[in-house]
Order: C-alpha cells, then structure tokens, then sequence
C-alpha cells in the first residue's frame, strides 16, 4: 500500500507536527462537525467550541494516535487494538465518521504545511489515514 518512502515522509510529517497536535486535530475536529453535523452526537456531552479544553484534547490524541500509528505502519492494526475497541465497544461511534474525520484531517494539514504539503505528501498521507480509517473500522464487523 505504501512504499518505504512513502512511509518514511508520513512518519517526517507527524513528527513535525507533535508540537501543534492540539491545534492540528481541533482544527480537523473543527472541520468534521461544520462539514457533517451529525458528527457532533458523540461529543454532546462536551464543549466542542474553537478553543475549548475538551476540543483541543480530543484533537490531541487524535494527532498523537495517527503519529504513534505511523512509526510501524505494519503493526498498525496491533497499535490500535486499543482504539478500535474503545471506539466500537464502548464508545459506539458510527465507523464512517472515521472516514469523515480522515477527509477533514487532510484539508487541516494542507492548511496547515502549505506548500510542504505535495501531491506526494498528500497521495501518501491519503493512504495512511484510509488505512488508519479502515483498522479503527475493523471491530464493527
């Protein structure tokens, strides 16, 4: 699905982007609600508002899960265990928000990284967050 250069720039990319990972994953979170409304349900019980605590750590752990998930593409599925039964079992989110939040995080970084953000970078960071979409997807099977 990726090659190794692929991988390597996707790994270069969250690392760069640890430092502003609350700003980076508000903003995609941000994204997902203006964008898809119905996304908010899950969150009801929270300030979701710009600038919030809750939205700004939920955006952290958003960006710092896909950076963890990028260091081994390969035990993907292994680093995410956690997540995909948290997300399925007791959480119960909808699947396709994933998928949502995937888009909404590839228009938050091309914001974000600007130029730095190439066809390359986003074909490649297109193919992790898919794949990051579908293993978080996997439990709902």
């Amino acid at each position: 699905m990726l090659s190794n250069k692929e991988k390597m720039l996707i790994v270069e990319i969250w690392e760069s982007l640890t430092p502003v990972a609350e700003e980076i994953g508000a903003d995609a979170l941000l994204r997902m609600f203006a964008c898809f409304p119905g996304s908010k349900t899950y969150f009801s019980h929270l300030d979701i508002s710009r600038g919030s605590p809750h939205l700004l750590s939920h955006g952290k752990k958003i960006v710092l899960a896909l950076a963890e998930g990028s260091k081994d593409i390969s035990q993907l599925i292994v680093t995410l265990t956690p997540l995909q039964i948290m997300h399925a079992y007791q959480l119960r989110i909808d699947p396709t928000n994933f998928k949502l939040l995937s888009h909404c995080m590839l228009v938050a970084l091309s914001c974000l990284m600007r130029d730095d953000f190439t066809a390359v970078a986003h074909a490649a960071m297109d193919k992790y967050l898919s794949a990051f979409a579908a293993v978080l997807a996997e439990k709902y099977r």
